[in-house]
């Protein structure tokens, strides 16, 4: 929906969407979950799809919510964390090469659990965007539905475990909030860090990189902190309007119709995205002994997918936002732009040995 598409009914329809996922928030954030207003909002909005209603919000409040958090990131890039990124380059590389490995391991297993060719597993198992293993889809002839609900149940599955079983183990948070709340702020520094976002945003589009929605004010905001310019965080609604924006969006993406289509694949693409979770856990664990980062950063950093929630957890935890972000930016980096190569040699390997069906 574009912003000029809205009418009175439709405006009565995005204001009942909104304020159902901020009271869900608001329960949220009563029970002391971290992220509560992105968890409630993406609850929220994908039990009305299950409903069968439908959730039809503007599509601008996707990049709105990207732009604000990931510049709320970006800020905590100072010359001391890239530094320490610097370091990690080679565990960051490779860690984003075992993702691919991962992905690979558990699309073995769902060809068995769901009985789908190699193609159709792969495209729901290995960690990239809904939309872009949907366009792989189509192009090498498969479904795309299955792989969109694949990829979409990863990502909520992500959000929904990692930040509040972090927060639970680590055990001295008592308010999960509180990191992000009590953020300094000014409001010229926020307005001139929103100009940066914004600017950073669009010129990330016009170079075509991948999320330039995330990574253009990510790196916008990370230039003007290490720059020294009077850049600071944002008020604390923004971020809660951000995380709305996210939750309402992602939750929107799972609905009825699409699980009806998927059949017997669906329990396949569950337990799918439990495993890669559990392979990225392992991953990340792993890594902690070689990177010298706490067990928390790395899990963090190498969960496969939501680098915006997995950014945000760290900020929670304050500890190694930059680290985090970092490692996930080289495996968006790594990923997408080599996924067509990836996919399109398992066709042919697919096509030579008889696996596709």
């Amino acid at each position: 929906m574009r912003l000029s598409d809205i009418t009175g009914p439709r405006l009565l329809h995005i204001a009942l969407i909104y304020a159902g996922a901020l009271s869900l928030g608001a329960i949220a954030d009563s029970i002391n979950l971290p992220l509560p207003w992105m968890i409630g909002a993406m609850v929220f909005s994908s039990a009305v799809r299950l409903a069968d209603y439908p959730v039809n919000v503007p599509g601008v409040t996707r990049p709105m919510g990207q732009v604000i958090v990931s510049s709320a990131v970006g800020i905590t890039f100072t010359a001391e964390a890239l530094a320490t990124m610097v370091d990690l380059a080679i565990p960051m590389v490779a860690a984003a090469l075992l993702t691919v490995v991962a992905g690979f391991i558990v699309a073995a297993a769902l060809m068995r659990m769901a009985r789908v060719d190699v193609v159709t597993a792969s495209l729901a198992s290995i960690p990239m965007g809904p939309v872009e293993s949907a366009t792989l889809a189509e192009r090498h002839g498969v479904a795309p539905g299955p792989v969109v609900l694949a990829q979409t149940f990863r990502i909520m599955v992500l959000v929904l475990l990692i930040p509040p079983i972090l927060v639970a183990l680590d055990g001295n948070i008592s308010d999960p909030t509180e990191a992000l709340r009590n953020t300094p702020w000014t409001p010229s520094g926020a307005a001139l860090m929103l100009v940066l976002a914004v600017v950073g945003a669009f010129a990330g589009r016009k170079v075509g990189i991948a999320n330039p929605f995330f990574v253009g004010p990510l790196g916008a905001a990370a230039i003007g902190t290490v720059a020294g310019l009077p850049v600071t965080a944002y008020p604390y609604p923004m971020l809660v309007g951000a995380q709305v924006f996210l939750g309402v969006w992602l939750g929107a993406v799972l609905d009825r119709a699409l699980i009806r289509r998927a059949g017997s694949f669906v329990p396949g693409a569950v337990v799918a995205s439990f495993m890669i979770m559990v392979l990225c856990v392992a991953l990340g664990l792993g890594l902690t002994a070689v990177t010298g980062q706490p067990w928390q950063v790395m899990v963090l950093a190498t969960a496969p997918g939501s680098v915006t929630e997995m950014a945000l957890t760290a900020k929670v935890l304050q500890e190694g936002i930059a680290v985090v972000t970092a490692f996930h930016l080289v495996r968006i980096f790594i990923i997408l732009p080599s996924a067509p190569l990836i996919i399109g040699t398992t066709a042919k390997l697919a096509d030579r040995f008889g696996l596709r069906r």
